[in-house]
């Protein structure tokens, strides 16, 4: 007589399902920003800082480069689907400079660009950033 033998197999999936957001964990990030002109390839705008990443709104991704106006502008169309997070930036006033974010998210690092166009200046760029957590925020941050 023949004996069958039955093994159980379990599947643990460890990949969140498209519809679940992914929670990039507040916190000190390190970030590196690097600014991009188009047809200027000796342009080599490059700074890292330290950032602190909350949970709501854009989690606390700014523009960093320098002298920039859109580092002080409101965020807008805010929304962050599955792994992304997308939103616009636009200084108040006419023919101001306007921004498009989209970033990459992961619970301990983020990668994005933001587009900007800046005013009537007609001239675009993009400053591209990863960041990488690397603790707890040292202050809590302001609102």
């Amino acid at each position: 007589m023949r004996k069958l033998l039955i093994i159980p197999i379990v599947v643990v999936s460890s990949a969140s399902s498209a519809g679940d957001a992914v929670m990039l964990e507040a916190g000190a990030y390190e970030v590196q920003m690097r600014l991009e002109l188009p047809h200027v390839e000796t342009m080599n705008v490059q700074k890292t800082a330290q950032v602190c990443i909350t949970d709501g709104g854009t989690r606390g991704i700014v523009v960093m480069s320098e002298n920039n106006p859109l580092a002080r502008c409101p965020a807008s169309n805010i929304k962050q689907t599955a792994d992304e997070l997308v939103f616009d930036l636009i200084c108040e006033g006419h023919n101001q400079a306007v921004a498009q974010a989209k970033f990459q998210l992961l619970p301990d690092r983020f990668s994005g660009a933001f587009e900007m166009k800046m005013g009537g200046k007609n001239m675009t760029m993009t400053e591209r950033q990863t960041g990488r957590r690397i603790g707890t925020c040292a202050d809590r941050p302001r609102s």
